[in-house]
């Protein structure tokens, strides 16, 4: 399908050279694709991927920014190092 539609374009384009109305329709066919192709929005379109996986790769990604701050913050540093040790500890 996106094969097809890149020949359209392509056809589109060409035809500009006679009568430059065609580009614009190549470029509102472009236009149309990029905004409103498979990537984009809801529907079948989409990949595997799910919104929970997202939201679970961000917060794995928020809490290790959490970690690191704490641990290289000067203040309760020892206290933060006890809670992660006992993070560690708990994962096992």
């Amino acid at each position: 399908m996106f094969v097809l539609l890149i020949i359209l374009i392509m056809v589109l384009f060409g035809f500009g050279f006679f009568d430059p109305i065609w580009w614009v329709a190549a470029a509102v066919l472009v236009l149309c694709a990029t905004r409103y192709g498979r990537d984009r929005g809801g529907g079948g379109g989409r990949s595997g991927r799910s919104d929970l996986g997202d939201y679970r790769d961000y917060q794995e990604r928020r809490d290790r920014q959490d970690r690191w701050d704490r641990r290289y913050s000067r203040r309760d540093r020892a206290r933060w190092r006890r809670e992660d040790r006992r993070d560690r500890e708990h994962r096992r």
